[in-house]
Formats: structure tokens, C-alpha cells, sequence
């Protein structure tokens, strides 16, 4: 099972590379997703990750505190807003489809806004 979880870590780990160079492909998401299934089975990339410049501190805030910055949130709603608003667009025929969309944002951000800020 070890074996399973790391390669769906790597996976992941891969996935949000895309978003160093590709601009709005999320990366934070995808290493946070990546350290927790590697955390255990691959320490040394978990700190790898950990001491990336610019993202490294986000996930380890999250991952080990459950803290989002203020600007994480802002980024984090505004990024979830957006993919809402896209979606919905293409779903405007559905509203079984548009409902579970509004609602799956709404419990996102409602997420996303009850998480700690991490100490100055």
C-alpha cells in the first residue's frame, strides 16, 4: 500500500510542477496533496518541497498547522470564483449541474475563510 501512496504523491507532485511554468494551474494544491501522501514514505521530498522559495512556506504552513495566509485566501476564493463563474457558464443549461457546482464552491471558501492565519 506504501508503494501505492507514493506514486500517487509523485503524481501529484508532478501535476502542480505544471504550475510553476503554466500560468493559473494551481500548484500549491497539488504539492500540499503530494506531501501528505508522501509524508511518511518519502521524507526527503516532503522537505524538498518544504524548502522551495515562494511556495514552500504556504504548503508547510498548511500541511503542518492548517494556516492560510491572507493573501492565500484571497487567492484561493478568487481562484475558486472564477473556475464557479466558468463553470457555470458552461452548465447554464443544468441547473442540477450548476446548483452542485455553486454549492461545492460555497463549502470550499466556507473552508478556505474558517482556516487559522499563521502567526507573524
Amino acid at each position: 500500500m506504501r508503494w501505492l501512496w507514493a506514486g500517487i504523491g509523485f503524481i501529484f507532485l508532478a501535476i502542480g510542477a505544471i504550475g510553476i511554468v503554466v500560468p493559473l494551474w494551481p500548484t500549491t494544491i497539488f504539492w500540499i496533496l503530494a506531501v501528505l501522501c508522501l509524508a511518511e514514505s518519502h521524507p526527503k521530498v516532503r522537505d524538498w518541497i518544504y524548502a522551495r522559495p515562494g511556495i514552500g512556506r504556504v504548503v508547510e504552513d498548511f500541511v503542518e498547522r492548517g494556516e492560510i495566509s491572507q493573501r492565500g485566501k484571497t487567492a484561493a476564493i478568487g481562484g475558486m470564483l472564477l473556475a464557479c463563474l466558468i463553470s457555470a457558464w458552461f452548465l447554464r443549461q443544468s441547473i442540477t449541474g450548476l446548483a452542485a457546482v455553486i454549492i461545492g464552491v460555497l463549502i470550499g471558501i466556507l473552508f478556505v475563510a474558517t482556516r487559522p492565519s499563521p502567526k507573524a
